[in-house]
């Protein structure tokens, strides 16, 4: 019988790295000179390394607000799926602050999964026909979809958007400008959206 895409979300959450496994697979792959994926060019292995000094640094850094705090404190039993690569900037960015609210309960199960390695999985969370990362898919204790965030804040994706549309081709230029309003914005656009969503569990 075929496996429904609920019990393969299942399956796979089982198998899954959670925040402390994800983060000490980075640094093992970086030892080795390679990154999540198939691509270990010097290139995708720099945004690696820089995206293990970003999570460093925010995992250091980060405060929450005592709002989403409490929110989160009483939550019910949940699974919090996220499909992601070590080498995705915006990833690095994002992806602490999640770990730290699911840190405040015991009731949120907060799972890894690496976009290539799960095709099946991200092929349910495409944004505007790709697979864009990362993606949080927050679940109910069975495994059913509450809702989803990714793969950036508004104003982030805002952006991109507005660069396809006037055809900007200076990719360097695009990603500073984004890194920018992720040091100037310090999560705070970040935890209104996950507070938002919260918000309706």
């Amino acid at each position: 019988m075929t496996e429904t895409i609920q019990e393969e979300k299942e399956k796979v959450f089982s198998q899954a790295l959670n925040y402390t496994e994800y983060r000490a697979l980075i640094k093992s792959l970086l030892a080795d000179n390679k990154t999540t994926g198939a691509n270990h060019s010097d290139a995708m292995i720099g945004y690696t390394l820089m995206n293990d000094k970003r999570m460093d640094r925010l995992d250091k850094t980060l405060s929450l607000a005592d709002e989403i705090i409490q929110k989160v404190k009483k939550l019910d039993r949940m699974n919090w799926l996220v499909i992601t690569e070590a080498w995705c900037g915006d990833a690095a960015q994002n992806i602490p602050l999640i770990a730290k609210l699911a840190d405040l309960n015991d009731n949120i199960d907060l799972r890894f999964i690496m976009r290539d390695e799960n095709p099946q999985i991200m092929d349910q969370y495409l944004t505007n026909g790709s697979r864009s990362i990362p993606i949080i898919v927050f679940m109910d204790q069975h495994y059913r979809d509450l809702s989803t965030w990714g793969p950036r804040p508004q104003p982030v994706q805002n952006m991109i958007m507005d660069a396809k549309n006037n055809h900007d081709t200076e990719q360097a230029k695009v990603i500073e400008k984004l890194h920018k309003w992720y040091a100037v914005d310090k999560c705070k656009t970040l935890m209104e959206e996950y507070n938002n969503i919260i918000n309706n569990f």
